[in-house]
């Protein structure tokens, strides 16, 4: 099958979720994630609604204002999710996921390679459908570091799903520095990832866009250094632009104030 390694990426990602919590207190559902209002019991809240609603499950009716850090669509439905589930026990939601996850990995490995290719409804829009379980891939994976992070139990966790979200997220960087920041033509900007999935990406921004530059005999407008951790967290917005500045593992040279409009640009994620 053409499109394996989501299947196990998926696989290994929601995995890891389960044998976290199966062992877990009830109190510990209740921990704070880095996802504004919402506990680690929320998160599992929100990975099990997405994959019951593509299974052909309502969206549950959501009572009283939305929260402030709701902000289109995709935020609502999360949110009807989430606030269905918050008085349930949080094994319980666990049992729930496990169960739902494993329906959706049977339903992906029954898929031909047509129908991974097939374009249709996606969070980012109509994209094919490999492009959208990626997508899932990304947004569990995270979650998984959410919760190990709220439970005090980070690992360095260098499987499928993060060479995915780094991918997914150096993809990106044409998007950030040509069309977020509308640098001026001629801008280099240079970032260095390091670490064990670490690379340099040098781009150079031509006619409003950033291309890929092999090498440059000048020193680039702006040039960071950061690890790969650090990197993945301020796309994803779990830290802020000026925690990801003053990181004592980021270098900057060049523009500082550059180095700061790509800061705040380089959180991406809906």
């Amino acid at each position: 099958m053409a499109y394996e390694w989501i299947i196990d990426a998926l696989d290994e990602t929601w995995t890891s979720i389960d044998r976290l919590m199966r062992p877990k207190p009830e109190e510990a559902y209740d921990a704070k994630t880095a996802c504004p209002g919402w506990s680690v019991r929320d998160v599992i809240s929100h990975l099990l609604g997405f994959e019951v609603m593509l299974h052909g499950a309502p969206v549950p009716t959501y009572e009283g204002p939305w929260p402030e850090y709701v902000h289109n669509p995709i935020g609502e439905l999360n949110e009807a999710f989430v606030q269905a589930r918050r008085g349930d026990p949080g094994s319980e939601v666990l049992d729930q996921f496990r169960d739902a996850s494993t329906r959706s990995l049977a339903a992906l490995r029954s898929l031909s390679d047509g129908d991974w290719e097939k374009v249709g409804w996606s969070p980012e829009g109509e994209r094919p459908y490999h492009r959208f379980q990626e997508t899932r891939v990304l947004d569990s994976w995270i979650h998984l570091q959410d919760i190990r992070d709220a439970l005090l139990q980070p690992e360095d966790d260098h499987g499928a799903g993060e060479q995915i979200v780094v991918n997914r997220f150096e993809a990106a960087l044409p998007y950030i520095v040509g069309r977020k920041m509308h640098c001026p033509d001629g801008t280099v900007v240079q970032v260095n990832l390091s670490g064990r999935l670490g690379r340099t990406v040098l781009l150079e921004v031509s006619g409003g866009r950033a291309q890929p530059l092999d090498s440059t005999t000048e020193p680039p407008t702006l040039e960071i250094t950061t690890p790969v951790p650090i990197f993945w967290r301020r796309a994803a917005g779990r830290i802020g632009a000026e925690a990801f500045l003053s990181a004592s593992a980021t270098h900057v040279r060049g523009d500082l104030e550059l180095a700061r409009a790509f800061s705040e640009a380089l959180n991406i994620m809906i």
